[in-house]
């Protein structure tokens, strides 16, 4: 298979360094189109072989499946500026926020188009994809797509398409939300007096080991939450704070701004 990937920003790059670490393909076989001149040197020197080109050169894509890695933001002055045509055959995949598969059919005139979430842990081939596919594409194609989409991690495939404005919001956005509450757990260890380092080795292995509990434990999340907070205790003193401050609510809210956010995106 021949790839071609639209925007070599870190998801684009990370999509390209899985699928040849696990050998899914050769590194002559992928071509990455960045938007800055100033990053050939760069990506040369780390994806030796394979072809790097800019936008708006005179372009020839000649790949089996070519990945749109640009921000959604940018996707129509992209289209505006860069066009190329699609082989009947040819496999269009979307990794972009919020835009619908029928709007990229409309602005690239071509059919087989499948749209993807994947989120920032498929740098380390540890991510999670949801992803709908377009009318008309085959189970064979699908696995193939499923196939690619595994090497960054997990995919899941979602037969409504409007989830994936959920799963964009709750998984997509979702490491930013983990980042965010440990960054506040550290930074309340070196008010306590921890040494920072200190504070973010206690608060990082204390994430990774409740991780682990949460994967191998056949209880609930309430059953964990009340094995540490005993009666009267320092756990429950910091539960009825998030209570009272609605923390729980607070984070729902957000993601479902975030949801919002995504389908503004597709307008």
């Amino acid at each position: 298979m021949k790839i071609t990937i639209l925007g070599a920003g870190k998801m684009g790059i990370s999509f390209a360094k899985s699928f040849l670490k696990y050998e899914l393909i050769k590194p002559e076989h992928l071509q990455l189109i960045t938007r800055k001149k100033s990053n050939i040197p760069r990506l040369t020197e780390e994806f030796p072989g394979s072809k790097i080109s800019v936008f708006y050169e005179d372009i020839i894509i000649d790949s089996d499946l070519v990945i749109i890695a640009v921000k959604p933001q940018d996707f129509q002055l992209l289209m505006e500026n860069f066009s190329f045509q699609c082989k009947e055959d040819q496999m269009i995949l979307s990794i972009m926020a919020g835009i619908k598969i029928k709007q990229i059919q409309k602005f690239i005139n071509h059919k087989k188009v499948v749209r993807a979430m994947p989120n920032s842990p498929t740098l380390l081939g540890m991510g999670i994809t949801g992803y709908s596919v377009a009318e008309g594409i085959s189970f064979n194609e699908l696995m193939s797509i499923e196939r690619l989409l595994n090497a960054t991690g997990r995919s899941i495939y979602l037969e409504d398409e409007d989830l994936l404005d959920s799963v964009t919001a709750l998984s997509g956005s979702g490491p930013a939300y983990f980042y965010y509450i440990v960054d506040a757990m550290i930074k309340a260890g070196v008010e306590m007096g921890i040494d920072e380092n200190l504070s973010k080795l206690f608060v990082k292995q204390t994430m990774l080991g409740a991780y682990h509990l949460i994967n191998n434990s056949e209880k609930n999340l309430e059953q964990l939450i009340e094995d540490v907070a005993s009666k009267g205790g320092t756990t429950e003193a910091a539960l009825q704070v998030f209570e009272r401050n609605q923390l729980n609510e607070t984070i729902q809210k957000a993601i479902l701004a975030a949801e919002r956010r995504s389908k503004e995106l597709s307008r």
